[in-house]
């Protein structure tokens, strides 16, 4: 079974970097513990350089996907931060290895 993944790099703007670090991992611990879908959901900063964010995420689907896009915790996130960032990049992949068995 191949995965879907989405990744995401973050720059947040400068002062709002703990507060969207803090918004996001609720966003991650809810994706995580609620949605069947979402295998995994890691958030990584940049050493020295908290306004740099990278996130992983693993889902079952991009069906999976969706559906967290279309969950309360992460509309709630999306609205809550949008001002504080500089900029994002989004970019979708399909895990090949490990695979997952049915």
């Amino acid at each position: 079974m191949t995965m879907f993944v989405v990744v995401v790099q973050f720059e947040v703007k400068p002062g709002h970097a703990q507060d969207f670090l803090s918004a996001l991992k609720e966003n991650a611990r809810l994706s995580v513990e609620g949605e069947p879908g979402c295998r995994q959901f890691d958030v990584c900063t940049t050493p020295g350089k908290p306004e740099s964010i990278f996130l992983y995420e693993v889902y079952d689907s991009e069906d999976a996907f969706k559906a967290h896009l279309a969950t309360e915790h992460f509309l709630h996130f999306d609205r809550e931060t949008a001002s504080w960032v500089a900029s994002k990049e989004v970019k979708t992949l399909s895990r090949v290895f490990p695979s997952v068995s049915a």
